[in-house]
């Protein structure tokens, strides 16, 4: 089987990993010169699936689940197996009482039990959630691993060309373009998000605050790295972050602790992710074309389940000699 993929977003890379690991030879285009200009290379990479229960359809989370134990096979050494963590500050405290009523596989802890799981928080919360279950990856290393998985396993990668929307030398087409793609379904939601730099903070597993305003997570990176995310503006606009929400996602770290103040701001950027309009990603096949979008902020969530999808597709369909119908 021959299969063009196009689009080089975590989408696209797990679409080439899927079906390249699976025999086929693939051919994957990305209109970028390099992987990683495109929304997934923003992403916080947490791997929570029953967190997103909160605001997410319960076919999320099964995707969600399904892609957690798929990232656990695949980069063994790279997930970080230490759950998510949720608090919210004394006064918020109804806020974390209806995250917890809408979310599953959790645990409550009081104050001691959160500086036993962060010894930096110690003293500053008394009530928290911890889902012991959930994992997180750095999602840049996760991207540059899949190109260099991809490049193992034969898999022909073109970097500044455009996709070929109809390409008659392939059996199948699989489009992960994003809103690049012309669909009046899509709408697209900006989230923007900071990474700084603090010594003086050590965290062990993502962290979320609740706020009735701007609730945030902070994931924690490699050389006391931690990226701070996420807004969700209703808007495919491709602008740089605003001051307003560069100054909210600062004044909710500093409500996380206070040495935050001190960071040192080692990047803020912004990108557009598609959506429909239930929030829910998915898996279309039109004849050759087979079609993988609307992520929303689910990206690394849900995009292995969705490339498994978009393969049994095309190999059920080849298996039974169905490939043009």
């Amino acid at each position: 089987m021959k299969v063009l993929v196009n689009g080089a977003g975590i989408g696209g890379l797990c679409a080439a990993y899927e079906f390249a690991s699976r025999g086929a030879l693939v051919t994957l285009k990305e209109c970028n010169s390099s992987i990683g200009g495109n929304p997934s290379w923003q992403a916080g990479g947490m791997l929570a699936p029953w967190c997103e229960g909160e605001s997410a359809e319960d076919c999320v989370v099964g995707l969600g689940i399904r892609a957690l134990d798929w990232w656990k096979t695949v980069f063994p050494d790279e997930v970080v197996n230490n759950g998510t963590l949720v608090v919210a500050a004394p006064r918020d405290v109804a806020e974390l009482n209806r995250f917890g009523s809408q979310t599953t596989n959790f645990e409550v802890v009081d104050g001691t039990g959160i500086s036993d799981l962060e010894p930096h928080l110690s003293g500053r919360f008394r009530k928290g959630l911890f889902f012991s279950k959930e994992a997180h990856i750095d999602p840049r290393r996760a991207m540059q691993l899949l190109h260099e998985k991809l490049l193992e396993l034969g898999v022909d990668i073109q970097l500044g060309v455009e996709g070929q929307q109809d390409a008659p030398g392939f059996d199948f087409i699989v489009n992960s373009v994003g809103m690049k793609q012309k669909d009046v379904r899509l709408r697209g939601v900006r989230g923007e998000m900071l990474i700084v730099r603090t010594p003086d903070v050590s965290l062990s597993r993502p962290v979320r605050l609740l706020h009735p305003r701007i609730p945030l997570y902070i994931v924690p990176r490699a050389d006391h790295h931690f990226m701070i995310g996420a807004t969700m503006i209703e808007s495919d606009a491709e602008l740089r972050p605003t001051v307003r929400a560069v100054v909210e996602l600062l004044n909710a770290s500093f409500t996380l602790h206070p040495a935050f103040a001190e960071a040192e701001i080692v990047e803020m950027n912004s990108g557009v992710r598609p959506a429909y309009a239930d929030n829910v990603p998915r898996v279309e096949r039109s004849g050759r074309l087979i079609t993988i979008n609307g992520f929303y902020r689910h990206g690394y969530l849900t995009a292995p389940t969705l490339a498994q999808q978009a393969a049994d597709m095309a190999f059920e369909a080849a298996r039974t000699g169905e490939l043009t119908s």
